[in-house]
């Protein structure tokens, strides 16, 4: 464990981020034992209560356990963490985690047409008009990164439709995880965003109360770019 000594400037933030970054790598393994709240004090320069506030932090996230008098102990993050990772998970140290790419990619295929679904379902008022402003702002805009924000918004509203607080958190936390990755993937994604006509068939099933429908147009809409970038991925991974 490379712990450093750390700023002073956010102390208890320093310490989490040190700690949380060796448990997402593996330095630390589940099960394994941290050191003291003093010998932490001590190898990373600050007081013990900056140290005891940031593993109550790192505790909160689920990635250890933390036992009055007994010791603070590392555990498994995929069985014990939450959605909020993900962003993290996806860009270590600056380098893209090819499976955590994947399976974002997977996630938006899966949920895309069952909140579209929901939407069609629940046709909250006002829903026609914002996806027609989105699907107008993705007609006129050439650029491949701005399309992208555009369908970003559109699908925003989609989320907004189908009611449902599950589906509105796993948006939120896949948004933030994707959105850095815009620029990157903008020529991938240039054939999706660019289907104007796509996304109006999607609108129409959602306003017109067709959840079958609705959740066919999403797929025929989302699926072509996904099978693209999960095989560039799998490229880059060396995988068949």
């Amino acid at each position: 464990m490379a712990l450093q000594p750390v700023s002073r400037r956010s102390v208890p933030e320093d310490v989490f981020e040190q700690i949380l970054a060796d448990v997402l790598s593996g330095e630390m393994q589940p099960g394994e034992s941290l050191p003291s709240e003093r010998r932490l004090a001590e190898v990373l320069g600050v007081s013990r209560p900056a140290v005891r506030e940031a593993l109550k932090r790192v505790a909160a996230a689920g990635l250890v356990e933390v036992r009055q008098g007994d010791a603070t102990t590392v555990r498994d993050f995929r069985r014990h963490a939450g959605l909020d990772l993900l962003p993290r998970l996806l860009l270590r140290n600056g380098h893209l985690d090819v499976s955590v790419a994947r399976s974002i990619l997977e996630a938006r295929l899966h949920n895309g047409p069952k909140v579209a679904e929901l939407a069609a379902r629940h046709r909250p008022p006002g829903l026609a008009d914002v996806l027609e402003q989105s699907i107008s702002a993705l007609a006129r805009d050439e650029d491949p990164l701005e399309q992208q924000r555009h369908a970003l918004t559109f699908w925003d509203h989609v989320v907004d439709g189908a009611d449902s607080i599950a589906f509105r958190l796993m948006f939120n936390t896949l948004r933030a995880a994707y959105e850095p990755a815009l620029p990157a993937l903008a020529t991938l994604m240039a054939a999706e965003v660019s289907q104007t006509q796509a996304y109006r068939t999607l609108a129409r099933a959602i306003v017109a109360g067709e959840p079958t429908a609705a959740a066919t147009a999403a797929r025929e809409l989302l699926e072509p770019a996904t099978t693209a970038l999960v095989s560039a991925l799998n490229a880059l991974e060396g995988q068949p």
